[in-house]
């Protein structure tokens, strides 16, 4: 039940679409979506979301296998190198790129930004898969005279196709939604469609066309990954034998690859950062009100924290529901929590304005509400997490604890919780992360006078203050620092030279 009403919230802006679209009439439908742009639109997206999962699972999943099979030196340091840029917004990663080299737009510049800003969402739950795989698996495949690449294409990689689909699922969610990385790069596509359609002359009518279309989008994404992860199981019980992982040797390929990761960071966090702090130290417009920034700053730190705990929470009945009971309710509750995360914010926010203002006038303009809108958006990042945790919890440790008398509350909180901790960390800092970077819903739900480092770095930066912008944008990754460094805690102990 508790998962059923999880599924409800998120599925409340689809509703105000499908509502929305229904009471504007087939003609009208037809008027708004079978035209030359919305083809255009459609053709953006669809090449920008398949390059960045393309892009994505390659770096994430070959990175994962350095770090976690290889003997590369150093593995502690890249680890955490490959994490770090989940400090760096997507929106702030863009504007590092643009304010410092203009001509960083278009395609090309929208791929490589999102992917340097994404690729950790795919590398994070591979290299935690890998740590949790027996490595007798790999040593019987040696034994039987297969190297490093037939062992890994036949023997680790399938055992990885959960993690790997559902660090994909995440980034074509949160590329569907991207708008504020985009609209700098001046990239169209239906997120930055749909704001400029309410900017520009409210037109409601346009705007939700746009917003079905990208629901249907989100509905091919949920099929395909739920076709492709099959039924196959992958709990066993115990870890194996405790043991160091054998670690291959790179020979000749260590420079090579050593190269590469540093080109990877320069990329993904040298360009960024070096870009702030260019323009801390010289924009033309640096002067700022520090009391402004500390407010900010105290407002974001509390919406995230409040929001991360919020989500992980309603996310544990729907992962739940989804491992434990397989079965056709469950694989539509579960889909359902994704649906939210595909529609941009300024769609989410709008639908729970309306549903607020109609049903609950009390809750228009609260702090709830906007807690609720940043649930709906990155409640996936918490489900994902979860439900890879208890997919390698065995649930016969549940049984046993119910044959020794304990209720399923108790076996909850002493059996499973403890077992899928690292799973509910993950998914917290990466809600964190998230909050910490929201925009456009930000914008329409806050309560009136609050004001977020988003926010704020949004105002000036849209307003090419640069110099204004950067201490914003500074301290956003300084608050989201702290949960990247929480997503390699778990690591530290694997990745020893």
């Amino acid at each position: 039940m508790a998962a059923v009403v999880v599924a409800v919230l998120a599925l409340l802006p689809l509703g105000f679409v499908t509502g929305y679209t229904i009471s504007v009439g087939w003609t009208e439908v037809q008027r708004l979506v079978l035209r030359p742009r919305t083809g255009e639109l459609l053709w953006n997206t669809v090449r920008l979301t398949g390059g960045c999962v393309l892009l994505c699972a390659a770096i994430g999943t070959g990175a994962a296998w350095l770090i976690e099979r290889s003997a590369l030196p150093g593995r502690r340091f890249w680890h955490v190198v490959l994490v770090a840029p989940l400090a760096i917004p997507a929106f702030v990663n863009s504007y590092g790129w643009v304010s410092l080299l203009p001509q960083a737009t278009g395609y090309t510049g929208a791929l490589l930004i999102v992917t340097l800003s994404y690729f950790p969402f795919v590398y994070l739950p591979v290299a935690a898969s890998l740590r949790g795989l027996d490595p007798a698996l790999e040593e019987v495949s040696y034994a039987l005279g297969h190297g490093a690449w037939r062992t890994f294409w036949r023997v680790v990689l399938p055992q990885l196709k959960p993690a790997l689909l559902g660090g994909c699922l995440l980034v074509a969610l949160h590329l569907l939604a991207e708008f504020g990385a985009l609209q700098m790069l001046r990239f169209p596509t239906f997120t930055t469609a749909i704001y400029d359609q309410y900017q520009s002359s409210y037109n409601g009518p346009a705007a939700n066309m746009l917003a079905t279309v990208l629901v249907l989008c989100c509905l091919l994404l949920l099929v395909a990954e739920l076709r492709l992860r099959g039924r196959a199981r992958y709990a066993r019980i115990g870890t194996g034998v405790a043991r160091p992982v054998p670690r291959v040797r790179l020979g000749w390929w260590t420079s090579p690859v050593l190269l590469g990761l540093g080109l990877l960071a320069a990329l993904a966090l040298a360009v960024p950062v070096g870009s702030l702090g260019y323009w801390l130290v010289t924009g033309a417009s640096t002067d700022f009100d520090p009391g402004a920034l500390v407010t900010a700053a105290a407002s974001s730190l509390s919406l995230s924290a409040i929001a991360a705990v919020s989500t992980v929470v309603l996310a544990v009945p729907v992962g739940w529901l989804a491992v434990r009971h397989r079965g056709w309710l469950s694989t539509i509750v579960e889909r359902s929590t994704y649906f939210g995360n595909a529609l941009p914010g300024i769609v989410v926010a709008l639908a729970l304005v309306t549903i607020g203002i109609r049903a609950a006038p009390g809750l228009y303009q609260t702090t709830a509400m906007l807690v609720a809108g940043y649930v709906i958006l990155f409640l996936p990042r918490a489900v994902v997490n979860v439900r890879a945790a208890l997919a390698q919890a065995p649930p016969v440790l549940d049984d046993v604890a119910h044959s020794l008398g304990l209720s399923r509350l108790a076996t909850l909180r002493r059996v499973t919780l403890p077992l899928i901790a690292p799973g509910l960390g993950a998914g917290a800092a990466l809600v964190f992360i998230a909050t910490v970077t929201e925009l456009t819903a930000t914008l329409l739900l806050a309560p009136t006078g609050t004001q977020t480092l988003a926010t704020q770095f949004w105002s000036h930066s849209d307003s090419i203050a640069y110099g204004a912008a950067a201490p914003y944008a500074a301290a956003m990754v300084l608050l989201s620092a702290p949960a990247a460094l929480l997503l390699t805690r778990d690591a530290s102990r694997s990745t020893h030279p």
